[in-house]
């Protein structure tokens, strides 16, 4: 490109929430809810296009104009300069979001959350409140 500094202005934009299946259409969920995944981040979806070797670049200070407090958005490029695919199973931006949805729920950072959340649900115990017994007066 311009002396190996690459313009990845022209690239598509995905942002989380597109696959985000908490989010409805209105919000701008962009594929079916059965299909999306749960609260996706941008470092995930980079990980899922590197897995797909596609190029991408994660831009973390960017937010979605609807939804501010959500904060990354990724730039990926699906062709080269002369039109070939980099990818030839992922033609489009809709098949593309349609991979990375199904591709997030196994990333190995979201399967260790998991095991971390349901190990520390399972060892505490539920304990009695304070006040049980106490009276307003």
């Amino acid at each position: 490109m311009d002396g190996g500094v690459i313009n990845f202005k022209s690239w598509n934009i995905l942002y989380p929430v597109y696959i985000n299946s908490k989010k409805t259409i209105a919000d701008g969920r962009r594929i079916s809810a059965s299909k999306a995944c749960e609260n996706p981040t941008a470092l995930e979806i980079g990980d899922c296009c590197s897995h797909l070797k596609i190029p991408f670049a994660v831009e973390i200070d960017k937010a979605y104009s609807r939804d501010f407090m959500q904060v990354g958005r990724v730039r990926v490029m699906l062709k080269r300069s002369d039109g070939s695919l980099h990818n030839p199973l992922i033609a489009s931006k809709k098949q593309l979001m349609l991979r990375v949805a199904e591709l997030v729920p196994r990333h190995p950072g979201r399967i260790k959350r998991q095991e971390a959340a349901a190990s520390a649900s399972n060892a505490a115990a539920p304990s009695k409140s304070g006040k049980a017994g106490k009276k307003k007066r």
